[in-house]
C-alpha cells in the first residue's frame, strides 16, 4: 500500500500555520482539531516547517509558558523530512521510526499534499496483515 491509498481514503486536508503565529494560536489549533502537528507553510503551501506537540512541550520545558507568545518559527523544526505519494507503508514506518516522529508531511511537486501519522500508518499495515492472513487460510482451505 502507497501513500497516496492511504491520503485516498482519509482525505488530503492538513490544518497549517503562519511561522509569524504565535505559538498560543498554535496550541489552540492542535486542541481545535484534535491533532498532534500542524505544517507551517507559506503563502502558495510550500512546507517551511512543522510543529509538534512535542516542540511545543520542549519549548514550555526549556522557558516557561511566556514562550507561547513567541512565533512558531522560534520552536518548529525548519528541516522537515517528507514523503511522497510513491512511498509504499513500510517505507513512511522505517522513516517515522529512524526520524523519532510521528507526522510525516506529503509533498507533490514542492507542495504540501496531504500528511501521514503513524496512526495511519500502523492502521493500514494492520490491514495489510489482516488481509495477507485471510488469503493464506482461504488457500489452505482450497488447497
Amino acid at each position: 500500500m502507497t501513500v497516496k491509498a492511504i491520503l485516498d481514503a482519509k482525505g488530503r486536508d492538513v490544518v497549517t500555520i503562519a511561522a509569524s503565529r504565535t505559538l498560543r494560536e498554535a496550541v489552540s489549533l492542535l486542541a481545535e482539531h484534535r491533532i498532534g502537528a500542524l505544517v507551517v507553510t507559506v503563502d502558495d503551501d510550500r512546507i517551511s516547517g512543522i510543529l509538534s506537540e512535542r516542540d511545543i512541550v520542549r519549548a514550555i520545558g526549556r522557558e516557561g509558558a511566556e514562550v507561547l507568545e513567541k512565533p512558531v518559527s522560534a520552536v518548529m523544526t525548519a528541516r522537515v523530512q517528507v514523503c511522497r505519494e510513491s512511498h509504499t507503508v513500510n517505507e513512511v514506518m522505517q522513516i517515522m521510526t529512524e526520524g523519532r516522529f510521528r507526522h510525516l508531511p506529503v509533498e507533490k511537486d514542492g507542495r504540501l499534499a496531504g500528511i501521514v501519522s503513524i496512526g495511519d500508518v500502523v492502521k493500514r499495515r494492520i490491514e495489510e496483515v489482516e488481509r495477507e492472513a485471510e488469503e493464506i487460510r482461504t488457500y489452505i482451505a482450497t488447497a
